[in-house]
């Protein structure tokens, strides 16, 4: 059997004092976490769907930042245009940061923008029309998966924050994708009951007549949009699943 030569020894010795002596050095020096990962400038964005709405939100936040640990809404024109969503929850702090016309993939891509600066105590998602309305080829399977995305994303960032989804309304101009509205509905539903600090608001079903089909008279001419009386059902069913923030 070959015997080290002693350079050798003297390297290999000389390489663990030096490897011991650097031991403390590295235990002080911060591990990078999800948090410490910057978010491109939303310039990186422009020319994208939305991008424009979303500088919107940050020039109105650059003129008055909204209170941390409020509700808050993301998704698509359904909150958009409940523009006086606060006075139906009096005693709740809410940030409305709902973009008309948006899907799942758009919330993700400006997820940076519209939920961690605001440091959520509750967020509240109401997205997945628009999903479906996009492409006859759009599958249930697809957009419960861009659901799935979208939620771990935040879980990630956010491990101890409430989630609740609200589920795709029957809008009446959309009575074709009514049937993969209510499997995706379902899925998501089963998906979140596995998860903790989670749930599931129901509006699908309080908009529907005895017969079954939506209540004609609660949605705007486009039977599309909710008028008062729509967003008075999404107040009964919203109301009991919210975390008081003040």
């Amino acid at each position: 059997m070959q015997i080290p030569s002693k350079k050798i020894l003297i390297s290999t010795l000389l390489i663990a004092l030096f490897s011991m002596a650097m031991l403390p050095v590295l235990a002080q020096q911060k591990v990078p976490s999800v948090d410490d990962a910057k978010a491109p400038s939303l310039a990186f964005y422009q020319g994208k769907p939305f991008y424009e709405a979303i500088r919107k939100f940050q020039q109105e936040d650059s003129i008055r930042m909204p209170a941390s640990k409020s509700i808050l809404l993301i998704g698509s024109s359904s909150f958009t245009y409940w523009k006086d969503v606060a006075t139906y929850f009096p005693g709740y702090r809410i940030v409305n940061r709902g973009f008309g016309g948006s899907s799942l993939p758009d919330l993700i891509r400006y997820q940076d923008y519209i939920i961690y600066p605001y440091d959520p105590k509750q967020i509240l998602i109401y997205c997945g029309e628009n999903d479906f309305a996009a492409a006859d080829t759009v599958t249930v399977a697809m957009v419960v998966n861009r659901f799935k995305q979208l939620f771990w994303d935040i879980r990630v960032r956010l491990p101890r924050v409430p989630i609740s989804y609200i589920s795709m309304k029957p809008s009446p101009s959309r009575a074709a994708l009514l049937p993969k509205f209510k499997e995706a509905n379902q899925q998501i539903k089963d998906f979140l009951a596995t998860q903790k600090a989670t749930s599931y608001i129901d509006v699908y079903q309080a908009m529907l007549q005895s017969d079954g089909r939506p209540i004609g008279e609660i949605f705007t001419s486009d039977s599309l949009h909710m008028n008062p009386k729509g967003y008075l059902i999404w107040q009964k069913q919203i109301r009991n699943h919210l975390k008081k923030t003040n």
